[in-house]
C-alpha cells in the first residue's frame, strides 16, 4: 500500500472506530504559534497533543506553515489533513454567511474530513491543514459587538462556514465556550454543522436553546463514495439523537444532493432513518444543497482524487454566477425542480413538523 493509501485508511478507521470516544481526530503533527501558549486554550491543546504523542513544533505564523510533507498533490492534501496548527486570530472582522446566518464565527478553519466534493478544496491551498484559534474570548467579544449593533433584532452566527469544529473540540473547548456565551445572549444565536460524533462534552451545557446543532446527512452511496474519513450516517444520527434529547434545537443539512441511478430510493431510506428518531419531534430544521462545482474545484479535485466518480461534466449542467462573483455549474432547471419537489415530499411524509430553511 502506498503512503497516501496508508494515510487514507488510518483516517477512515479513526473516524469510524473512535467516533463514539472523546477524541475522534488525532493528528500526525502540530504547529503552535508561541503566542498561543499565553491562552488557556493553547495550553490545553499543547498538553493534550503532547500526551497523545503528536509531534509538536513551533511556527511564527499560522498562515505560513512549512514542514508538511507531500511530493504529489494527493500526498500533500492527505498530510495537510493530518496537521493541526494552533494560533491566535488577529482579524476580528467577521465575514457574512448567507444563507445560513448573518455572520461567520471564526473558531476553526478546515477539518480532518476528506470529502471529495468539498468547496474548501479551492480555498485552503494544496495542504489544507486544520487551524484552531485559541483567543476564543476575544472572538466572542467581537461577536457581542455585532449583536449589539443589530439589537433588538436577533443576530445569527455560523460556526462551520469554513470548517467542522467538532473533531477538534477536545483540544480547544471552543464550542463549549461559544455555546455558553450564546446561552447568555438575548439577541444572539449560534449554529454549526458537523459530520462528526463526539458530542458528549456539550450535552450538559446551559445552551438555553440558543445554539442549533446541525448534522450533515446524505444518501448511503454519497457518504460511502465521497465522504472519506468521516463517521457513517447511522453514527451521525445516533449523535444527533443525543443532542436532541439534551434539548438543543437540531437540524440537518442534506447535501450535496447528487442524482444517480437509484438516488430517490436511497434518499427515501435516509428519511426513514430520520423518521424513526425524529418523526414526532419539534424544533427541527432542514437545509438542502444540491451539488455544484467550479472549473477550479474540478481541477483541484481531479488532482487529489484522480479516480473520483463525482459527476462533473460541464455539458450536463447550467452555468451560473455565484454571490462572490465566480461561476459555478449547477443542475439544470428541470433537475433542480425535480429534486426540490421530491425532497419536499419526503419532508412532508417523514418529518412534516420540520421547517425547511432553504433549498439551493
Amino acid at each position: 500500500m502506498t503512503t497516501a493509501g496508508m494515510i487514507w485508511k488510518m483516517a477512515q478507521l479513526t473516524a469510524e472506530k473512535k467516533s463514539s470516544n472523546k477524541i475522534v481526530f488525532i493528528p500526525k503533527r502540530a504547529f503552535f504559534e508561541k503566542e498561543s501558549l499565553e491562552y488557556p486554550a493553547g495550553q490545553r491543546a499543547f498538553k493534550a497533543l503532547k500526551e497523545l504523542g503528536v509531534d509538536v513544533a513551533f511556527t511564527g505564523s499560522h498562515n505560513r506553515i512549512t514542514g508538511i510533507p507531500g511530493k504529489t498533490p494527493r500526498e500533500a492534501y492527505l498530510e495537510g489533513k493530518r496537521t493541526i496548527v494552533v494560533g491566535v486570530r488577529k482579524t476580528l472582522n467577521f465575514e457574512t454567511c448567507k444563507p445560513s446566518a448573518h455572520y461567520q464565527l471564526p473558531l476553526v478553519t478546515s477539518c480532518p474530513g476528506m470529502c471529495e466534493y468539498c468547496y474548501l478544496n479551492t480555498t485552503l491551498g494544496k495542504k489544507p491543514y486544520i487551524r484552531v484559534y485559541v483567543n476564543t474570548d476575544e472572538i466572542l467579544s467581537a461577536a457581542r459587538k455585532y449583536i449589539d449593533e443589530r439589537a433588538p433584532e436577533v443576530t445569527y452566527f455560523e460556526g462551520a462556514a469554513t470548517s467542522d469544529p467538532l473533531p477538534v473540540e477536545p483540544y480547544t473547548g471552543s464550542l463549549e465556550k461559544a455555546i455558553d456565551f450564546f446561552g447568555s445572549q438575548e439577541y444572539g444565536r449560534f449554529r454549526f454543522v458537523t459530520k462528526f460524533t463526539n458530542v458528549e462534552s456539550l450535552l450538559k451545557l446551559e445552551h438555553r436553546g440558543h445554539t442549533r446543532f446541525r448534522f450533515s446527512a446524505n444518501a448511503r452511496s454519497i457518504i460511502d463514495n465521497y465522504e472519506k474519513g468521516t463517521p457513517r450516517l447511522l453514527q451521525r444520527l445516533d449523535a444527533a439523537e443525543k443532542v436532541y434529547k439534551a434539548g438543543y434545537p437540531t437540524g440537518f443539512i442534506i447535501g450535496p444532493i447528487i442524482t444517480f441511478e437509484d438516488w430517490k430510493d436511497q434518499y427515501r431510506e435516509m428519511f426513514k432513518e430520520l423518521n424513526q428518531r425524529f418523526g414526532t419531534g419539534e424544533n427541527l430544521t432542514m437545509e438542502f444543497i444540491t451539488h455544484r462545482f467550479t472549473k477550479r474545484a474540478k481541477s483541484n479535485i481531479l488532482e487529489v482524487f484522480p479516480e473520483t466518480t463525482l459527476p462533473m461534466e460541464e455539458t450536463e449542467r447550467k452555468f451560473k454566477y455565484g454571490q462572490f462573483g465566480y461561476g459555478k455549474y449547477i443542475y439544470p432547471p428541470d433537475t433542480m425542480d425535480e429534486v426540490k419537489r421530491f425532497m419536499s415530499e419526503l419532508v412532508d411524509e417523514y418529518i412534516p413538523q420540520a421547517n425547511i430553511d432553504y433549498f439551493i
